[in-house]
This record gives C-alpha cells, sequence and structure tokens, in this order.
C-alpha cells in the first residue's frame, strides 16, 4: 500500500471519527448518568428490603441480578447511540440465556421455591415442621436451593426448596396451643373409674396443661 492510500485512509477515519463524536459524547453522558442512576436504584431498593426485614441472602442475590441487568441495558443503549451494532450480540446472549436455563431448569425451580420460602416466611430456622414431600424434623438452614432439616433420628436432611414450597407444610412451632391425644391399654380386672382419676390427676398437676378445653378422659373401646 502507497503512502498516498494511507492518507487517504486516515483521513477517511478521522472523517468519520468527527462524525462520531457527537454520538460518542451523547453516549458518555449516558454512561455517566446510568451509573449514578443504578448506584441510586440498587441502594433504595437496599432500603426497601431492610424496612421489609427481607433475608439477606435474597437481598444480595436480587441486587446482583439487578446490578447485572441494570448494567447491562446501560452498555446496550450506550453501544446503540455510539452506532455500535448490537443486535447480533443480544440474539446470542439469549440463545445463551435459554440453553441455560433448559440446563438449570430443576435448579431454577428450586431457587424459585427457596425465594417463596424466605419472602413468605411458612417457617423458620429452628420451628419443627413436616411436609407432604416427607421432610419432618427441625429447620437448621434455609439456602436458595435447599432447606436443610434435622429429623427425630438425628440426620440431616436437605430437602429441595422447589418440592417443599408446593407442598402442605405444617408448622408446628407455630402453634401456642395444641391438643394432644394418648392411648393407654388396662387389663379387665383394672377399676375403670380409679385409673381415670388417677390419669386426670397427673394432667391436672402439670402446668404445661391448659384447663381450657376441658380434659377428658374416656373408654374408647374394649378388646
Amino acid at each position: 500500500m502507497s503512502f498516498a492510500n494511507i492518507e487517504t485512509s486516515l483521513e477517511k477515519l478521522f472523517d468519520l471519527v468527527l462524525l462520531k463524536i457527537p454520538s460518542i459524547a451523547v453516549g458518555f453522558a449516558i454512561l455517566f448518568i446510568g451509573r449514578f442512576v443504578i448506584k441510586y436504584v440498587l441502594k433504595f431498593v437496599d432500603k426497601r428490603f431492610i424496612k421489609r426485614d427481607v433475608d439477606v441472602s435474597i437481598r444480595s442475590f436480587v441486587k446482583s441480578l439487578l446490578k447485572f441487568a441494570m448494567y447491562a441495558l446501560l452498555i446496550l443503549t450506550v453501544a446503540n447511540t455510539m452506532g455500535i451494532e448490537t443486535t447480533s450480540f443480544i440474539a446470542a446472549l439469549s440463545a445463551f440465556g435459554l440453553a441455560v436455563g433448559m440446563a438449570l431448569q430443576g435448579s431454577l425451580s428450586n431457587f424459585a421455591g427457596g425465594v417463596l420460602i424466605l419472602v413468605f416466611r411458612p417457617f423458620d430456622v429452628g420451628d419443627y415442621i413436616s411436609s407432604a414431600n416427607g421432610s419432618s424434623g427441625s429447620v437448621e438452614r434455609i439456602d436458595l436451593l435447599y432447606t436443610t432439616i434435622i429429623d427425630d433420628d438425628g440426620i440431616r436432611v436437605f430437602s429441595p426448596n422447589g418440592t417443599l414450597a408446593n407442598s402442605v407444610i405444617k408448622n408446628f412451632s407455630k402453634i401456642t396451643a395444641r391438643r394432644m391425644q394418648f392411648s393407654f391399654t388396662i387389663s379387665y380386672d383394672t377399676n375403670i373409674k380409679q385409673a381415670r382419676e388417677a390419669i386426670l390427676a397427673i394432667l391436672n398437676a402439670d402446668q404445661r396443661i391448659l384447663d381450657t378445653p376441658k380434659k377428658e378422659v374416656i373408654v374408647s373401646d374394649l378388646k
């Protein structure tokens, strides 16, 4: 390539840059203002999370996800303003997101269940629960994907949040008063009246047992 051709190419590049200066200036202005707006939005969201006492794990994840989405949108906006073609990049990013979503379908279901549990709080750490998916015990830890439960045998059970959130959950720790029913077997030669009075005496002596509703001792059947 001759010197004249190089000089011509440089002149064309210089002219192109001159033409792009206004759009580049606007792009940098949008970038500066966008960063300020993103910081303000993140601070506002954080304050709302704190006010509503949202779980820390959800708070940090949502803030990170929101920050990534807003910065991605800002970069695409700046690129379009400067005249950079972004259509192919958006298509590739969409295809990548779809592939990841299909591959992590089960994990995303567990994540959604974890968000629901942490937001609506059907149970807290330390509560004793049982669910329709077969999990029962004391809640040790609530994560975004799994809830850790210590069952009656002391075994640590990791219950997927997806199935746990979609099942019927019984929270025994949230119950302030609960009816208990016990069955006893006595021999035929035992005096039923005396046995009944003995059981009532034990129940009346226990301060944990409420007087209302009234305690009842009845004969259910004879075998």
